[in-house]
């Protein structure tokens, strides 16, 4: 019985993270993206951090009162992975087939999807929204019983770094929802459509993948990582957020107010008379200087597991180098296209990619 309800739980819980979507009180904002045939921009009804604080407070309360013990999810987690690939794959053909085709291939199609934006009840919920709300929030329920496995199984010898790693994680994730309408003006918002790419991806990718460091390295004993590497560790750490979330903080404001400083700084920018370019403060650094700190980001949280030999915790940064050094060139091939010459004159003030000095 057990079995079958881990297989069912990442569909019953993605349904509830819907239901209080729509229901917890929110923000109304305006995107980035433009309705279909419109100048007018998409609202969304942004309320992620309420439900994720809810879904984990109903967490603890039911293994608080020992209805569901802390370690379920991973005393079940291939069960839990099996149902969520279902549910992605199922999702994903659910949403695709509905729409016309919009490339000769079906496979195309069906991976990166058909439909841009799709949006409930005017935006009250959003599917790329509820998808990354979805994946964000499974990935923190997955850490949680990971690490309660680990401290339960190894006492008073559990590792710091254990623990440690899963504080940075959660870090993370809040981060993302206090900063939630800034994400509407990413790449993956107004730049993604809606296939199995981002359903499947959202579903099992994200909470699963993302938790790689946890699955291999929960049932090691503690390996007595000394304290001043620890805090080595979290210093990449915040030196990655640092670069990530203000170059995304700076491209927001810029967007919202081309004349606003952030942090001081003074937008300094190229124009063609139509379009404007920012060349300066951390987009001065790089063309792409947030994925720089989304991977040192993922470095330092698998550091502080600290079993730097093991390849298994290695896969989640290496995934993000892959993902962000592909979607830069996507990127650049979009912004061609958007900018003619003046993406190339950008690429001349600003030679790096991703790495300064380096890429």
């Amino acid at each position: 019985m057990d079995k079958a309800v881990g297989f069912l739980a990442p569909v019953t819980i993605a349904i509830c993270i819907f239901i209080l979507n729509t229901l917890l009180p929110g923000r109304w904002v305006e995107g980035y993206v433009n309705k279909v045939g419109s100048n007018e921009k998409l609202k969304y009804h942004l309320n992620g951090l309420q439900v994720f604080l809810t879904v984990i407070l109903i967490w603890f309360l039911l293994g608080y009162f020992n209805l569901v013990p802390f370690v379920w999810l991973y005393n079940y987690r291939w069960y839990c992975l099996a149902g969520a690939c279902l549910s992605g794959i199922i999702f994903s053909l659910a949403v695709v087939l509905q729409y016309p085709p919009v490339s000769n291939s079906f496979v195309s199609d069906l991976f990166f999807g058909r439909i841009e934006n799709l949006q409930f009840k005017d935006g009250l919920a959003d599917a790329k929204m509820w998808l990354y709300l979805t994946g964000a929030t499974m990935l923190e329920l997955n850490a949680l019983s990971f690490t309660a496995h680990h401290c339960m199984r190894f006492g008073n010898q559990a590792s710091a770094g254990i623990i440690l790693s899963t504080a940075l994680l959660t870090y993370f994730i809040i981060d993302y929802f206090i900063f939630e309408e800034v994400h509407l003006y990413t790449y993956d918002l107004f730049a993604e459509r809606v296939g199995f790419k981002l359903g499947w991806g959202c579903m099992v990718f994200y909470p699963y993948f993302y938790s790689i460091f946890l699955w291999s390295t929960v049932d090691l004993p503690d390996p007595s990582t000394p304290s001043w590497l620890l805090f080595l560790y979290v210093l990449i750490f915040f030196s990655g957020w640092i670069l990530s979330r203000g170059s995304n903080l700076q491209k927001y404001f810029f967007k919202k107010d081309p004349e606003r400083p952030f942090l001081s700084i003074i937008p300094e920018t190229i124009s063609d008379g139509n379009n404007s370019l920012l060349v300066n403060g951390f987009w001065g650094i790089s063309r792409h200087i947030n994925y720089s700190g989304e991977i040192l980001m993922a470095a330092g949280i698998i550091l502080c597991t600290g079993h730097p030999a093991l390849i298994g915790p290695w896969l989640y940064p290496l995934y993000y180098i892959i993902l962000l050094f592909t979607r830069q060139r996507d990127d650049d091939k979009r912004c061609t296209l958007k900018y003619g010459e003046l993406w190339k004159v950008y690429q001349k003030r600003v030679p790096y990619r991703i790495i300064p000095f380096i890429y």
